[in-house]
C-alpha cells in the first residue's frame, strides 16, 4: 500500500478504472435485468434508483425505475427516499473530488505548460459562481457529475453540500415523477 499512497495520479487512475467497470457493466445483460427488477423492491428500490439517478451511466435506468415505482408509491415519499439515495451517490462523487482529484488534474494540466486554469479557479468570482452553477446542474434532470464537481472544487462545507444536494435532488425527482403523470396518455 505504500506504493499506492505515494503514487502521484492515483485518483485519475481510479476514475479511469471506474469508467471501464461502468462500461463493462452497462454491456452486461444481467446488470440490466437487475436494474429492471429494482422496481419490485418498493422504497428500497427507490433508494437504489436515487443512487443511480445521479450518474451519467445509470441516469436513464434510474429514471425508468422511478417512473415504474411512481405507479404504485406515493410521489412525495418516492421523491424523499430517492432524494436520499441521490445524496448518497452525489456524496461519493463529492468525496472523490475532494480527495485531491482536482489537484491531480491541475498538476497534470500545469505539467503541460498550462497555468490559466489554476488562475481562473482561484479568482473571487468562482467562489460563488461554481456552487450556483453546480446547484442548477444538480437540480436539472441531467446527470450530477459536473454539478457535484463544481461544488466539490468550491470551498463548500460537506454539511452544506449534503443539505443542498438532498433538497435539489428530491425536488428534481419529484418534478420528473409528477410531470410523467401529466404526460401519460
Amino acid at each position: 500500500m505504500k506504493v499506492w499512497g505515494a503514487w502521484k495520479y492515483k485518483n485519475i487512475i481510479l476514475s479511469l478504472i471506474g469508467l471501464t467497470v461502468a462500461l463493462i457493466l452497462f454491456r452486461y445483460e444481467g446488470f440490466h435485468l437487475f436494474l429492471l427488477n429494482l422496481g419490485q423492491l418498493g422504497y428500497i428500490g427507490a433508494f437504489i434508483a436515487g443512487i443511480f439517478f445521479v450518474s451519467i451511466f445509470t441516469v436513464a435506468s434510474g429514471t425508468v425505475i422511478l417512473l415504474v415505482l411512481a405507479e404504485s408509491l406515493s410521489v412525495i415519499e418516492l421523491g424523499i427516499i430517492a432524494g436520499l439515495g441521490a445524496v448518497v451517490g452525489d456524496f461519493v462523487i463529492f468525496r472523490f473530488i475532494r480527495s485531491n482529484l482536482i489537484e491531480e488534474i491541475k498538476l497534470l494540466y500545469n505539467s503541460f505548460g498550462g497555468r490559466h486554469l489554476t488562475k481562473l479557479l482561484d479568482t473571487k468570482y468562482f467562489s460563488w459562481t461554481l456552487p450556483v452553477i453546480g446547484a442548477i446542474l444538480i437540480a436539472s434532470p441531467l446527470p450530477d457529475e459536473i454539478g457535484v464537481t463544481l461544488m466539490g472544487i468550491s470551498r463548500m462545507k460537506t454539511y452544506q453540500f449534503l443539505i443542498i444536494s438532498f433538497i435539489l435532488n428530491a425536488v428534481g425527482i419529484f418534478l420528473i415523477i409528477s410531470a410523467s403523470r401529466f404526460i401519460k396518455p
